[in-house]
Formats: C-alpha cells, structure tokens, sequence
C-alpha cells in the first residue's frame, strides 16, 4: 500500500485537493469490490492542525502534522489561490519539509501551481517541470535551473512529477494510480470520472500574453511594433530597424528578455490572433490566414498546430460555440 501525504494549507484550491481525495479513496473502493486490497493510504497533511481548511475528511483518511508523518511515499502539493510570493513565505515550512523528505527518498508531485513548492524547495533543480500556462513564465524567471516544458499535461521525471493547469492536474492523479495500480484500474478510474486518458498537451489552453516582463525599453518597443503590425507581412530585419539594432543583435537582445526569438514571438501573436477569430466567428480558414498575415495554408496550418497543439478546424470545432451547437445536432 503507498503511503500519501496531500498537503492542505490555508489558501490551497479547494477543488484541488477534494478532486484528488476523491479519484483516491474512489479507486481504494473499486479495488475492494473486486475482492483486492486497497492501493494507498491517504493522509491530509498541514504544518498545524488549524492550518487545515477541510472540516470534512473522507473515511479512512487521516489529518496529520508535519511532525506526524515519520514516513511516506509521495507528498503531492496541491496548486493555490494568490501570488506566490506571500504564499511560499506563509508557508515556508512545507517548503523546507518536501526537501527534507525528498532529500530522504520520498517521490513528490505538483498539482497545477503547486509546482512552486516543488521548485522553491530546490527538488526541481536540473529537472523537467510543467505548471499552469499563466505560471510559466513566471517560473522560468525565478527558476533558471528548472526546464519548463510549457505545453506538457504532465512530467515524470525520477519520481518527480508535475502537472499542468487547473482541472487538468488531475491528469496526474489518474497518471499516478495507473502507475501504481496498472493500467486496467487507470482505464476504470478515468471512466469512472470522465477523465481522458494519455492527454499529453495543455498547448490550447494558453493565452499568449506578451511576454513583457523584462527592463529592455528597446525590445518592448520592437514588441508593440510587432503586435500593431503583425497582419502585415513584416520580416525580422523590419523589426529589428524599429530598435535601430543589427539584426544579429536584436534577436540576441529580444530572445534574453522574452525567451522568444523576433520570429517566435511574431508567430505567437499571429496564432493567437487567429484563436480569437476562430472562437467567435465560422470564418473561412483561409479567409482568416490572410488577416493575420500568411499566404500559405500549409505553413499556417502547420505553425498553427506546433503552438497549439491542434489544427485550426479542430481548434474551431473546440472553441467556436456554433461549431460545438452544430456537432450536437
């Protein structure tokens, strides 16, 4: 039986750590009803009593304190609501108490922004790591040792694992107990709670939002340009003059302060200019790769498909209302 530690802490997402309780203690049952012992053995683990936000525990599982858990398997960090920095701060020791546990051999996994705990507690040092898309960039400033993979639904790396955004955490719970309890009892979970299996991308999901968290007023400038003129067919050596730079230097300067090269970031924009049209309108495909400044369907559709992870017909077929209304009919 693995031993589960799920922390709780004053501002943890609620629905984060109830949705993994439940696909827990869930599949314990199911494997009970099949005549099998129960797979984990789950604890509720704040750094005091009152620190816990749940008044209602399920059955069988406990509430511990830090100092009452001698020994565990995983400690899974729920994501939080708030900025991180007060939160980590608020919370330090739970911090201090996943590295200590990991320094031990103790597996650890986040849960959408609880990738923060994982990463301030240096566990992610050299590693893989995924989080909410808005987290991103954020992380890759405060963690330059840590490889952000933008797009993954999820990590696993040396038992370390990571999830993306929201809902789709719970990617990893069902992730988890397939790894655990085999894949025929990660087939009858995912059923059980409507989860798709093998969902490897959270490309779609994400709003590029323009990177501008940085100090060069140069590189911000040649970011507005991009952003006012992207329909049009403009090349990195127009952008670049805007700057009065070499183009050499120029992509330099702008890949260090967005982590995008010029031509990266004026995809980005582009693509997700044609998200938005393809939410709220039933345009032409082709019609609409004109307005946001291709001539090619091919490039279009495959550019649009490597940021996305989705054709521009699957992602309208997603996205678009009247396209979701007319599949039902």
């Amino acid at each position: 039986m693995k031993k589960i530690s799920l922390l709780v802490y004053e501002d943890a997402i609620l629905s984060c750590v109830t949705g993994t309780l439940d696909m827990l203690v869930r599949t314990n049952r199911m494997l009970e009803s099949m005549g099998k012992p129960p797979a984990f053995e789950v604890s509720l683990v704040c750094e005091k009593k009152e620190n816990n936000p749940l008044l209602i525990t399920a059955p069988g599982v406990r509430c511990k304190t830090l100092k009452e858990v001698t020994h565990t398997d995983l400690i899974i960090a729920p994501a939080f609501n708030g900025l991180p920095d007060p939160i980590l701060q608020k919370n330090i020791a739970l911090v201090h108490w996943i590295q200590v546990m990991h320094n031990r051999g103790v597996e650890v996994a986040s849960l959408c922004f609880g990738s923060y705990f994982l990463a301030e507690s240096g566990v992610l040092a050299g590693k893989s790591c995924t989080s909410h898309w808005m987290a991103l960039d954020d992380m890759r400033e405060r963690y330059p040792d840590v490889k952000m993979l933008s797009d993954m639904v999820i990590t696993d790396q040396e038992g370390i694992y990571t999830s993306g955004g929201a809902f789709s955490s719970l990617n990893l719970v069902l992730y988890i107990i397939e790894k655990f309890c085999g894949r025929e009892v990660g087939i009858m979970v995912s059923k059980m709670f409507s989860i798709d299996m093998d969902r490897t991308s959270q490309s779609h999901f994400a709003v590029f939002q323009g990177q501008r968290k940085h100090d060069d007023e140069d590189i911000r400038r040649a970011q507005m340009f991009i952003e006012e003129n992207y329909h049009r067919q403009i090349s990195v050596e127009e952008i670049a003059e805007q700057s009065n730079m070499s183009k050499r230097n120029f992509i330099r300067r702008f890949k260090k302060a967005t982590q995008n090269t010029p031509l990266e970031y004026l995809q980005r924009v582009k693509i997700e200019s044609a998200k938005k049209a393809l939410e709220r309108s039933s345009q032409d495909i082709s019609s609409l790769m004109y307005d946001v400044g291709y001539n090619d369907v091919k490039t279009f559709r495959m550019i649009f498909k490597r940021i996305t992870g989705l054709t521009p017909q699957e992602y309208q077929r997603k996205y678009n209302r009247a396209a979701v209304l007319a599949q039902a009919v």
